[in-house]
């Protein structure tokens, strides 16, 4: 995210319990009754934080600095019943929790809730579980007991109020005034001074991720620390988890991530922003041109994609979709500026990359269109499991093309993508797409799930696609309307 100076239809799951894995039957009203929806599937402790994608709810683009628990609870009521059994598995609460006044922008000053030893804890004022020194473990817990996992945002470095105080270090010797560098401030965020490369600043790093640890949480966005890459501070957080005994997933922002650190942000981070903030555009907004387009993503998205893979996903932001208030962190409350051809090609474009899936839109004011984007699970399975992810050569440049291979019944996904302001119709040959067909072979088309044989006479894809639009197919292979939806899912 920014930062703060850039200046429901419910759906109600009814779940019978199986007899199997296979009997399983769940109903969504309100969802295309050719879109069943799969199980829900704990969370599973793995040695590799983030070893897919992950997907869940950020609060930056509906609340800004300012969500309140009531509000964070009813977004992850919604999460769990409509979003959760399609995988949707994280709720992040995004900047500024540490904030009595968030609506003040700064006028009256900041009100900052830090604890003795200089790290920031929850506003009771709008977390009332964080009372007695709890911090956020009463709000994981209920996360947890819903196999949901629970994440907060930080900005890199020790709280200036903390330095100036000197409190001690828990759980060291050292006092805050040893770790912070008070040459260096955050460009955007001048709440924190940075982390020295010392015995101090890593004991300061410990000492919040051992607090962290204790709250339960499952996954940290560390802001203005990804674009100017800073290493040190990289590492030294990437230390402080571990040491922690938590798998914490770690997601670094924002970007563009320089891509001459590619091999140490691997090692080192589970997601990195690869673009500056993506809002709801489709080309260059002129007064904000720090702003990722969509149409910029798909250049970046296709340069960092050798570096997607289990535990590393490059990260082309959260999905500004539907909804964007009641305060989203820029600009005033709206629906997405982004139309719904444009935002079916987000979904599109990021699960073709195996790009983390984290909505921004608020999910109290989900419709039915939105949410049968959101849930559709051949979609999903591709940016949950599919290999061999990858741009292709396309015949002009309004035009992209992506294919990728699925992890279980062959075949091969390919998406294409019409870059051009006006409606063009787009023909690939199978040999143009690279792909051999077999007999019998069946084309299917992934968000209107429908399928067709595929005749002799056709010699490939052929497709009219609106402004900025996309189309998603399985080309052979066995199709999804041929199997159980289970498979894809365990």
């Amino acid at each position: 995210m920014m930062c703060r100076f850039h200046s429901h239809l419910p759906v109600i799951l009814m779940r019978l319990r199986p007899l199997s894995r296979f009997s399983t039957l769940i109903l969504a009203l309100g969802v295309s009754a050719q879109q069943p929806a799969p199980k829900t599937v704990p969370p599973t402790p793995t040695a590799i934080p983030a070893a897919t994608p992950p997907m869940g709810w950020n609060s930056w683009d509906s609340y800004g600095l300012s969500i309140t628990e009531e509000e964070f609870n009813a977004t992850v009521d919604i999460l769990h019943q409509q979003m959760q059994p399609y995988g949707w598995n994280y709720a992040v609460i995004d900047e500024g929790w540490y904030l009595d006044n968030p609506n003040s922008d700064g006028k009256p000053a900041w009100q900052y809730v830090i604890d003795a030893s200089g790290r920031y804890m929850p506003s009771e004022a709008r977390f009332p579980s964080a009372a007695d020194s709890a911090g956020f473990k009463k709000l994981a817990d209920q996360l947890h007991s819903r196999d949901l996992n629970f994440g907060i945002h930080i900005i890199r470095g020790i709280p200036k109020q903390a330095v100036a105080r000197d409190l001690p270090i828990a759980d060291s010797s050292f006092h805050a005034a040893d770790a912070a560098d008070t040459t260096d401030t955050c460009a955007w965020n001048t709440d924190n001074y940075g982390i020295r490369d010392n015995a101090a600043g890593q004991a300061y790093y410990d000492s919040v991720f051992k607090l962290y640890a204790g709250w339960g949480l499952d996954f940290v966005k560390v802001d203005c620390i990804a674009h100017p890459y800073d290493t040190h501070e990289i590492h030294m957080i990437r230390q402080a988890i571990e040491k922690s005994g938590r798998p914490i997933v770690l997601s670094l922002s924002p970007g563009p991530t320089p891509f001459e650190d590619a091999s140490d942000v691997a090692a080192n981070a589970q997601l990195w922003r690869i673009s500056d903030d993506f809002w709801d555009h489709w080309d260059v907004w002129p007064d904000a041109s720090f702003s990722q387009s969509l149409k910029g993503q798909f250049a970046r998205v296709a340069q960092w994609q050798p570096y997607a893979g289990a535990g590393h996903w490059p990260d082309p932001d959260m999905l500004p979709l539907g909804y964007l208030g009641p305060r989203p962190g820029f600009r005033a409350a709206r629906m997405s500026g982004l139309t719904n051809d444009e935002q079916q090609t987000v979904i599109t474009l990021w699960s073709m990359a195996r790009a983390p899936l984290i909505m921004g839109g608020n999910l109290t004011r989900l419709d039915a269109r939105l949410l049968n984007l959101l849930t559709n699970p051949e979609v999903i399975s591709i940016d949950q499991h599919s290999t061999g992810n990858r741009s292709l050569p396309a015949h002009d440049s309004d035009t992209v093309l992506w294919e990728a291979k699925p992890a279980a019944g062959g075949g091969t996904f390919v998406a294409l993508f019409n870059l051009a302001d006006a409606p063009r119709t787009l023909h690939y040959t199978w040999t143009d797409l690279g792909i051999a067909l077999q007999s019998k072979d069946r084309l299917r088309d992934l968000w209107k799930l429908k399928s067709k044989k595929i005749k002799k006479a056709d010699d490939g894809i052929t497709v009219t696609l609106n402004p900025h639009a996309s189309a998603l197919y399985r080309v052979g292979g066995k199709g999804f309307e041929e199997r159980s939806i289970w498979h894809y899912f365990y």
